[in-house]
């Protein structure tokens, strides 16, 4: 089980408070997809991912931005235990849609780059310390079916 200090609960929280989930998320899995190409293999029902613009506009790519960042609501609700949270979700993820677990790790690093552009100059180290740890933690239990 992961120890959380009460900062840290408390920054992950006013995080998500704050988060305009529509734009965040389609900012990040978009960003994703742009800078990682080779994580559109598992979009390939989502039609035109030829390149940055076609893939900013894609509806489907703005819509699964945001299933994604209202799934992370889970994690912020149930903090003390992620794993079991996430279980029918790391199933589907590794067993049906096989997907690398190291996407997970990328899809968080430009999920960390969009929220730290949003906040600006309140996206301090120890902000971005808890956000991080949050979505490792996260990361970790959407994979734990392929250790």
């Amino acid at each position: 089980m992961v120890e959380w200090t009460d900062f840290e609960r408390a920054t992950i929280q006013d995080i998500f408070s704050k988060m305009d989930y529509e734009s965040v998320g389609h900012n990040a899995l978009a960003r994703c997809l742009v800078v990682y190409p080779w994580t559109q293999r598992y979009f390939g029902k989502f039609g035109n991912l030829y390149n940055a613009a076609a893939i900013m506009g894609n509806p489907m790519v703005a819509a699964h931005g945001a299933v994604v960042l209202h799934g992370l609501d889970k994690a912020v609700k149930n903090m003390d235990n992620i794993k079991a949270t996430y279980a029918e979700l790391s199933v589907l993820h590794s067993e049906k849609l096989h997907v690398d677990p190291d996407n997970f790790r990328l899809l968080a690093d430009c999920l960390t780059i969009v929220v730290a552009s949003r906040l600006g100059t309140g996206f301090t180290a120890d902000v971005q310390a808890a956000f991080q740890k949050f979505l490792a933690v996260v990361g970790s239990a959407l994979t734990k079916q392929y250790h």
